[in-house]
C-alpha cells in the first residue's frame, strides 16, 4: 500500500508544484516579504474556508476545497523556505531556484511520511477528509501559539513539525477528495 500512496503522493505534489512555479513565473517571489505569522495566517484562512464550507455544505465562491488545500500545501512550502533562507537572502528568487527548494522540502516531507507510515501505517486512509481539515486547523492554533511565545517551546516540536505535518495531511485529503488521479 505504501507504494501506493509514494505515487498519490507524488501525484498531488507535481500539481501543486506546477501551480507554485507558474505563479512564482507570474508574481516573482513576492511572498518573500511575508513574516512566517503572515504566513500561518494564510493558512489559516484556507483550512477555516474548507472548513465552513464543509459545515455549510455548499459555497458562494466558485474555487473549490480542492484549490485551498493545494493553497494549504504551498504556503506551507514557503513557510519552509521562509524558514531556511539567510536572513540576508535576496527577495528575488528565480523559478528555478524556487522548484529546487520546494523538491527540496517535498524529499524531506517524503521522509517523513515513511517513518510516520511505519509507525501509523495508513490510518490516514480510515480517516474523514472533515477529520483531517480539524487536525491541519489544530496545528495551525499551535503553530500561532508558538509564534506568539517568540518560538519557545518546552516540550513540543516546533513550528517546522507543524508546517510539515499539515503538508501531508492536506496531500492526504488531496488523495482522499481524487486529486491525484
Amino acid at each position: 500500500m505504501i507504494n501506493q500512496t509514494l505515487q498519490e503522493y507524488d501525484q498531488v505534489v507535481q500539481r501543486c508544484k506546477d501551480t507554485f512555479v507558474k505563479k512564482t513565473q507570474d508574481y516573482g517571489t513576492a511572498w518573500r516579504i511575508l513574516r512566517l505569522p503572515s504566513i500561518t495566517d494564510q493558512i489559516f484562512i484556507k483550512a477555516q474556508r474548507i472548513r465552513s464550507i464543509q459545515e455549510k455544505g455548499k459555497q458562494l465562491v466558485e474555487d473549490d476545497i480542492n484549490g485551498e488545500f493545494v493553497g494549504i500545501i504551498n504556503y506551507c512550502i514557503i513557510a519552509l523556505m521562509q524558514l531556511h533562507l539567510p536572513p540576508d537572502a535576496d527577495m528575488n528568487l528565480s523559478a528555478q531556484e524556487v522548484e529546487r527548494q520546494y523538491m527540496h522540502h517535498i524529499e524531506e516531507n517524503i521522509k517523513l511520511l515513511n517513518a510516520k507510515n511505519h509507525d501509523y501505517g495508513e490510518a490516514w486512509r480510515d480517516m474523514r477528509v472533515s477529520s483531517i481539515t480539524d487536525i491541519i486547523l489544530m496545528k495551525l492554533y499551535r503553530t500561532k501559539q508558538i509564534e506568539d511565545n517568540a518560538g519557545q517551546t518546552l516540550i513540543s516540536e516546533g513550528v517546522e513539525a507543524n508546517y510539515r505535518d499539515m503538508i501531508n495531511y492536506a496531500v492526504f485529503a488531496l488523495i482522499k477528495l481524487g486529486f491525484a488521479g
